[in-house]
């Protein structure tokens, strides 16, 4: 990884070096523009790719990547959030798509965005080549283009400015719910777990949120706690070697037989049935 002076980043061709990666998280923010057929899983969620995509990959949410066709081509490139904004208070990665809470990471190109998006990445890759003092800085301008592309694919309603109140209250519960994933290891388990603790972490009346989260989302706060829990043991019970009663210490139940009952609950099936199912 090249030194960019405030943060890292670097571009590169794809290939089929390796057919299928390991599932886990990674360390860098990763776009790729994905040439080839294949099937991108994170979470506990699929992508069949059939067609040519922009994957915007980051550090908290596990994924893994299948080749089916033979030919792989395209670009990506890694970087870390400094690099992105090495002046502190500039912004931040959570306003754009890379960790945009609830919403696919893929963005299915038509030939005009294909252009755009190509030449971009063929820019960097002649730009990380060069030997132009203030490189760096043209490659994040180069960047933050391909965030913008995919920014503009978004339907409006994803914008978070300009909310009402309970909308902002809404948009800040659902990123800090999400931030409390990946569980790393069962001897780390996740630390808000209750209504009451996602209040205070926002300070705010439980009440108040309940309110906010039902008229904005048709949801409960702990519906909301619930389902991301199920989604996140899911993924586990799918994609990691953990044993059901790792699972359910790193999701904070305190014995085995307590995360059954509410995953089944839940989900109508059991942790055992979940993984069984897995080919």
């Amino acid at each position: 990884m090249n030194n960019a002076g405030s943060g890292h980043f670097n571009v590169f061709p794809r290939a089929v070096t390796c057919r299928k990666t390991p599932y886990g998280r990674r360390d860098f923010y990763k776009v790729s523009f994905m040439l080839g057929t294949g099937r991108y899983d994170y979470a506990d969620k699929s992508i069949i790719v059939d067609k040519p995509v922009l994957i915007f990959s980051n550090p908290f949410t596990p994924y893994a990547w299948e080749a089916i066709s033979a030919q792989q081509k395209g670009w990506y490139c890694l970087f870390t959030e400094s690099f992105v904004h090495p002046v502190e208070n500039t912004g931040a990665l959570p306003d754009s798509p890379l960790l945009r809470t609830g919403q696919m990471p893929a963005f299915f190109l038509n030939k005009a965005q294909q252009k755009e998006v190509g030449d971009i990445f063929r820019k960097m890759m002649q730009e990380m080549a060069s030997g132009y003092v203030h490189k760096f800085d043209l490659l994040r301008n180069y960047l933050h283009l391909l965030i913008h592309a995919a920014m503009k694919m978004q339907p409006a309603e994803f914008t978070v400015k300009n909310l009402t109140a309970n909308a902002r209250l809404t948009h800040q519960f659902l990123e800090l719910l999400e931030r409390q994933f990946p569980i790393d290891a069962p001897e780390e388990p996740l630390q808000l777990k209750t209504a009451n603790q996602y209040a205070d972490a926002l300070s705010v009346h439980v009440n108040h949120l309940n309110r906010a989260l039902k008229e904005v989302s048709g949801k409960t706060t702990t519906e909301h706690i619930s389902a991301r829990i199920v989604s996140e043991a899911n993924a586990l019970l799918r994609h990691s070697d953990w044993n059901i009663s790792e699972i359910a210490y790193g999701l904070g139940f305190e014995y085995p037989a307590y995360f059954t009952l509410f995953f089944k609950k839940q989900t109508g099936l059991t942790p055992m049935e979940v993984r069984l199912s897995v080919v």
